[in-house]
């Protein structure tokens, strides 16, 4: 977390829409009501700079909108410690349940076409040979354990699909009560000029 840059800085379309999102998580939570939140997204939309977009999540606590890509929080009150941020792991795992012989063919797929590639660019080999080889390696650990080799692969990438649509729509439909919202927000304020 760090502090706003400059809360003079004017924002962009991109950062009104990372504190929107931010801003339907806290209400989804339950930390805000509906009526707070039609307050605050009205006061987004019509907001210029980080400093206004600052001031709206002072009360609230994490996700806070975007600045090009960093996320930046109103200024912590100064009686109170940063809290201890946990260490970013960078191991990999393994898709779960792979067996041995996955992982060994998942292995050989890409250092055969590495292998490939640099015999083909110094010219040691020819090149039509050489790309049979990686090639047939890819097809054959697709054949043996490629997408959909199993009812339960299928069925795993069906649900995915399904919450993949419903987060999608809801997206939709959550984007489209703002932009009515700000809308209605700046029909307001034309009229109360």
């Amino acid at each position: 977390m760090t502090e706003v840059p400059s809360p003079q800085l004017r924002i962009s379309d991109q950062e009104r829409e990372s504190a929107l999102s931010a801003l339907g998580d806290h209400m989804t939570a339950g930390r805000i009501d509906i009526d707070e939140y039609g307050d605050r997204s009205a006061r987004i939309t019509a907001a210029k700079t980080r400093g206004e977009l600052g001031e709206l999540f002072a009360d609230l606590p994490q996700p806070h909108p975007t600045y090009g890509g960093t996320a930046v929080a109103a200024s912590p009150p100064a009686d109170s410690a940063p809290a201890p941020q946990p260490e970013p792991s960078t191991a990999v795992a393994a898709p779960r349940g792979w067996s041995g012989g996955q992982r060994l063919a998942a292995s050989i797929v890409p250092l055969a076409w590495l292998v490939a590639i640099v015999l083909i660019s110094t010219g040691v080999v020819a090149a039509w040979p050489m790309i049979a080889l990686p090639i047939a390696c890819t097809i054959f650990g697709r054949a043996l354990w490629g997408r959909g080799s199993d009812d339960d692969d299928r069925d795993r990438d069906d649900r995915q699909d399904d919450r993949r649509m419903d987060h999608r729509e809801h997206r939709l439909d959550h984007r489209d009560r703002r932009r009515e919202m700000r809308d209605e927000f700046r029909r307001q304020r034309r009229f109360d000029r």
